[in-house]
């Protein structure tokens, strides 16, 4: 899955800056428009693996609540997902306590299809850090 989009505040924590104190909402509206959405795409907020949602204005009022987004424990459960009306989804993502929202657009399946005959990037050689294209090459 293809993982675009990065707002402000995610590129802020991967540089390990923009630690402390955040709102969940406006954190949220902000991912949401980042991505290119609006709150009225929005058709699901919850968790996929347990079935728990809520409606965005039930969400507003639980998610209106400042909290430490910065290092140490994370606060917001890490399977609270949104999923936007065409298949794009923002999910949790922290490291070492540090959260942030992360958005993947939907899959598109490739115009043209080739064979994979390896998914090791050090096969043929390699150090590693190579991608598909590299280590199926004709």
């Amino acid at each position: 899955m293809e993982l675009v989009g990065l707002n402000t505040l995610q590129a802020e924590h991967r540089r390990g800056e923009g630690e402390g104190m955040a709102n969940l909402l406006e954190e949220t509206k902000t991912a949401i428009l980042d991505s290119g959405h609006d709150v009225a795409d929005v058709v699901f907020i919850g968790s996929r693996e347990s079935g728990h949602e809520c409606s965005w204005l039930e969400f507003e009022k639980m998610a209106d609540r400042t909290y430490d987004s910065g290092f140490g424990a994370a606060e917001v459960c890490n399977d609270l997902e949104i999923v936007f009306e065409d298949g794009s989804t923002m999910t949790r993502e922290e490291y070492d306590g540090s959260e942030w929202w992360q958005y993947s657009a939907p899959f598109n399946r490739p115009n043209e299809s080739k064979p994979l005959r390896t998914v090791f990037a050090t096969d043929g050689g390699g150090v590693g850090w190579r991608k598909l294209a590299e280590v199926n090459a004709d």
